[in-house]
């Protein structure tokens, strides 16, 4: 007998949520011992009341309507607009819990997917701060608000509708969540949100409307660096207004006199919501902040990809540094570098360090970290890492790698550029991953090819949210 003989599409059912799945649902079990995915804040131990949305021929998915039972595992959130904001998913669990579920999360993905059974997955690395860790965040602007669920009743609200500065709602390209203070922001960079709120509707400001692709204010990008606690603001319009900048200057550095600052403006006319200006210009300060990883020290501007958890990113190059196991006269590649803040914590070690990237303004990026760090054995290479194969010839001069670095985006590594970096046949592969999935897809072709994966280490690089960086060591065998 199928699950569609017994069960109802909009017909309820009770049941004790017992993980967590993808994509925001959970799964838990009937007394009957049909399996169900059940969107909804959940955490595991919850017993719910849920309506079923459809019946797969060999599981149920439903949508949670009434928590019955709370399961042990939570808390109170801290944020009051936490589960109409999609940014803290996990704010209601226990942080211990968190770590819990971030760890069966790669453990299953690993055996599940990777067949990859025999080695045990260390504990999480715990992230020192859970709130207020991040050092950027972009709010966007709207002329469409998200109204509150407590809203949609009033016939006077304390808020316009056609002005919102704070995150996109869920599922929803053009209406943003008005936000007053991120519990994963800065506190600064709160405050700023608030000075930048305030001035702009004092002037009247027009937000951005993305289906009519007019307005002024599209974005607000914050950074920090927790080293030099200085704070960048970038706020990106569809015009340069040089009186109106210079204005919003002066009312942030009246209102912030304490804090260290540097201010520009990206200028788009671009049909995104992407916070990337065509241009900038500077309009206090240099345009840059500086920030310290180890002993390395970076300049990061407005449009530089830099690590969002500072603190912990020194955790995870650690973490890379002792799995590489470096010695004086190797060559290492770093494949995905991005901007070089990992070649560069790898050339200290070794001989030579060779970084590739397809983005060239993250190889200049790289170059100059390089060369304000005087380190002179790092080489980086833009280059499209689907095509690595072609470029084994110019990457000869450099000597053939004992050990490789990657790093690759959340889709994992190119099928030919993981076939080409097997054929290298380093001794040591260091994978480094945002995609436990992922990981375990490239982990299985790894092991094919004579070698073992001897060490698995998490590391929360983001908490209150599902996220979870793994680094994986692979050594080869023969």
């Amino acid at each position: 007998m199928s699950l569609r003989d017994v069960y109802r599409k909009g017909e309820e059912i009770e049941l004790v949520i017992s993980d967590i799945a993808e994509k925001d649902q959970c799964f838990g079990v009937l007394e009957s011992g049909a399996g169900a995915l059940v969107r909804g804040t959940l955490a595991v131990g919850d017993r719910v009341r849920a309506k079923i949305i459809r019946v797969k021929p060999r599981y149920l998915e439903a949508v949670s309507l009434e928590l019955l039972e709370p399961s042990s595992d939570r808390v109170d959130p801290v944020c009051p607009v936490f589960g109409v904001c999609g940014g803290c998913k996990w704010m209601h669990v226990r942080y211990d819990a968190q770590l819990s579920y971030k760890h069966k999360k790669v453990a299953d993905a690993l055996s599940h997917i990777g067949g990859l059974t025999a080695v045990d997955v260390l504990p999480v690395k715990p992230a020192p701060e859970v709130c207020h860790y991040r050092n950027k965040v972009e709010f966007s602007c709207s002329s469409k608000r998200y109204l509150l669920p407590e809203e949609l009743d009033l016939e006077t609200l304390s808020r316009p509708k056609d002005f919102a500065l704070g995150f996109h709602a869920p599922g929803n390209f053009e209406k943003v969540l008005e936000i007053d203070t991120c519990y994963l922001a800065k506190p600064c960079m709160n405050e700023a949100l608030s000075v930048t709120r305030e001035f702009v509707i004092e002037h009247g400001v027009e937000p951005y409307a993305i289906r009519e692709h007019t307005g002024f204010l599209r974005n607000l990008m914050l950074r920090y660096s927790e080293e030099h606690d200085e704070l960048m603001v970038n706020i990106v319009t569809s015009a340069f207004d040089a009186k109106l900048m210079q204005a919003y200057r002066d009312r942030l550095l009246e209102r912030m006199p304490e804090q260290k600052m540097t201010i520009v403006n990206n200028v788009t006319t671009r049909k995104n919501t992407v916070a990337v200006g065509d241009s900038e210009q500077v309009i206090h300060g240099d345009g840059t902040i500086r920030e310290r990883l180890g002993d390395l020290h970076f300049r990061i501007s407005a449009n530089s990809f830099f690590q969002t958890n500072t603190r912990q990113a020194e955790a995870l190059y650690d973490g890379i540094m002792n799995l590489a196991g470096l010695e004086e006269n190797d060559v290492v590649y770093d494949l995905y570098c991005g901007t070089g803040t990992i070649t560069l914590y790898l050339a200290e070690r070794c001989r030579r360090a060779v970084g590739l990237e397809v983005v060239e303004s993250s190889i200049i990026d790289a170059r100059e970290n390089a060369q304000a760090n005087g380190i002179g054995n790092a080489s980086f290479i833009h280059a499209d890492l689907k095509n690595f194969e072609s470029l084994l010839p110019t990457l000869g001069e450099y000597g053939m790698p004992r050990v490789i670095v990657t790093d690759p985006p959340r889709a994992g590594m190119h099928p030919k550029a993981l076939k080409t970096m097997l054929k290298l046949q380093p001794e040591t592969i260091v994978y480094v991953s945002c995609n436990p999935a992922n990981l375990a897809r490239d982990g299985k072709e790894i092991c094919q090819w004579d070698y073992r994966l001897d060490e698995v280490q998490p590391v929360d690089m983001f908490p209150h949210t599902s996220h979870i960086e793994t680094l994986a060591c692979f050594r080869r065998t023969v």
